[in-house]
């Protein structure tokens, strides 16, 4: 989702990144929709661009929120997975991304 917001430009009216690599801080400025970042805390592989990205947007002047949810592993909004689910990071992350939405998307 985050490279998509860079390759999207202004065609794309909000995005809601869930644990994913983050690109290049250097592509920042390309960002024109207000992004909602989940990343889950125990995930040190994302964590590494993440940070720096999210840092990168905010220095940039995007409309970001970024929400680190500690003691969770990547894929934690994944039911799927009984290893790596998290029931209450998962519906807190969900509540989130809707009201995320519906500010940016009404």
């Amino acid at each position: 989702m985050n490279r998509l917001a860079v390759a999207a430009g202004d065609k794309l009216d909000a995005g809601v990144p869930f644990y994913g690599p983050a690109p290049d801080p250097s592509e920042a400025s390309k960002v024109k929709a207000p992004l909602l970042i989940h990343d889950a805390g125990l995930d040190e592989r994302v964590n590494r661009t993440s940070f720096p990205w999210v840092e990168a947007l905010r220095a940039a002047g995007k409309p970001v929120k970024f929400y680190l949810y500690d003691g969770v592993n990547h894929a934690f909004h994944n039911d799927t997975s009984a290893e790596r689910y998290n029931k209450d990071a998962a519906e807190l992350a969900w509540k989130r991304t809707l009201a995320f939405f519906k500010q940016h998307l009404a």
